[in-house]
């Protein structure tokens, strides 16, 4: 890896440092809170919620020793996008693990808090974890966008490529531009802000939706029958 190469990515895994921090306090959170209110979904232990978020600590630390000036443990956009993929994947298993919770389980067994807690993490993880994927993703990755000498577009398409004079002429999207992307895409299930061009782009967009659908949806609604009882 060359040296400017090297500053690009230790400045694209600044940028995505706090977000993936995020998901992983979510998933301790989560396992801590479950563990004492004793709340166990389908018969497993408040520690499911730590092996699910197993990934994002993965991602975290890789991220700190990038800071630092390290090489990190990721070396190539192709593991990173794997480590994203387990991070999808552990947060489809978390929504499957609380849906089956929902059909399995009486009213009585299931508090109003544990379902409004396990949700809350989970959507706040998927919005979080696809906001670091298209991030990822889009026109090559953080290294490939910083180096172009223009803005090019692959992925997705946002209101700045179609009106340059809204921002400056050297203008990037950053991580917190993907993120914004994927909150609006959570909450109206559909694009809003940036349209996606690539077929990967509408499938993960789309996977996302499904994912906060549920979530929000099926999830809030019994919530809101249990407390109501």
């Amino acid at each position: 890896m060359s040296g400017s190469e090297a500053v690009s990515r230790a400045e694209g895994r600044r940028e995505a440092a706090p977000a993936a921090f995020t998901v992983l306090i979510v998933f301790i959170a989560l396992g801590l809170v479950s563990g004492t209110r004793e709340w166990e979904l389908v018969g497993l232990p408040w520690w499911i919620w730590l092996v699910v978020g197993a990934p994002a600590l993965l991602l975290t630390i890789d991220l700190s020793i990038t800071l630092r000036g390290g090489a990190g443990l990721v070396r190539t956009r192709r593991a990173a996008l794997s480590l994203l993929g387990l991070l999808v994947l552990g947060n489809f298993t978390a929504l499957a693990i609380l849906v089956a919770g929902l059909v399995t389980e009486s009213t009585a067994q299931l508090s109003g808090g544990e379902l409004l807690v396990t949700a809350f993490a989970i959507y706040t993880a998927d919005v979080v974890v696809f906001g670091l994927l298209f991030w990822e993703l889009d026109a090559g990755g953080p290294i490939a966008r910083s180096r172009a000498p223009a803005r090019r577009i692959h992925d997705f398409r946002f209101p700045q490529d179609d009106a340059p004079d809204l921002a400056p002429s050297d203008w990037r999207p950053q991580v917190w531009d993907y993120l914004y992307v994927s909150l609006t895409n959570s909450i109206a299930f559909s694009p809003t802000d940036a349209m996606p061009l690539s077929l990967r782009a509408k499938a993960l967009m789309g996977l996302e939706s499904a994912i906060s659908a549920v979530t929000v949806l099926l999830v809030a609604a019994r919530a809101v029958n249990v407390l109501d009882t």
